[in-house]
């Protein structure tokens, strides 16, 4: 079976935890992943950018993660100075990280400050780069060894739930599955269950899926129907 994330764009804490509460009441469920958009390298912003004295006290918020057993977080920072906020929402029960390669100015020397900072590569966090449609390859295959897992986005906009899939994700990852076969790769946005085929016949191990869970009139229902879908590669 594929490995499904369901991801949540949150417009406030209160909207969070709502939305942790329905993804966490499915058992199937073991990783959610939270889109964090600061409004400028990503807009419209999200919770907590779009409420400045939350995300100044962000660390106090300690409740906002539900921690049933078995549930991981991942947190897709969409922020140029995502350094400064990965510690806070480490420190509320996130294991895993994901940066983007284009807002980041020296990669080799900020995955070396993260590593340094956060201890990425010790088994407790993961720490993964994303890479928009129109961006070449070679931006994160010569950092690929200071990471953990890549993350195509499979729309043209990011930081917008329901956006269309963009077909040129087909592309990229077949080039670099070819290239990279022992890196686990994952898809984030617009992925339908055709695509989603496509997607994991051509080594994507894990299905980043937005409002196509959480806006389904079942949500556990749609969720299933991706769950079912197999995948010879790990995860």
């Amino acid at each position: 079976m594929a490995l499904i994330t369901p991801a949540v764009l949150p417009s406030s804490r209160e909207d969070l935890k709502e939305k942790l509460r329905l993804l966490t009441s499915i058992s199937s469920v073991k990783r959610i992943q939270i889109d964090v958009v600061d409004g400028r390298f990503a807009a419209p912003a999200s919770w907590p950018f779009s409420m400045p004295t939350e995300l100044q006290n962000l660390e106090a918020f300690r409740d906002t993660l539900l921690r049933p057993d078995g549930i991981e977080y991942v947190i897709d920072l969409m922020w140029l100075d995502a350094e400064k906020i990965a510690a806070a929402w480490l420190s509320l029960g996130a294991t895993r990280l994901i940066f983007h390669a284009e807002a980041i100015t020296d990669l080799p020397q900020f995955l070396a400050s993260v590593r340094k900072k956060f201890g990425g590569g010790d088994g407790l966090i993961s720490f993964g780069l994303a890479l928009n449609i129109a961006s070449d390859l070679s931006l994160i295959e010569q950092n690929i060894d200071d990471i953990q897992f890549v993350q195509f986005m499979g729309i043209a906009r990011i930081g917008r739930q329901g956006q269309p899939f963009d077909r040129r994700v087909f592309e990229k990852v077949r080039v670099f599955c070819h290239h990279h076969p022992e890196m686990p790769v994952q898809v984030d946005g617009g992925i339908s269950l055709p695509s989603a085929r496509q997607l994991l016949a051509l080594g994507v191990c894990n299905l980043v899926i937005g409002s196509g869970i959480l806006k389904a009139k079942d949500p556990a229902a749609a969720l299933a129907a991706f769950e079912v879908l197999e995948t010879p590669f790990g995860v």
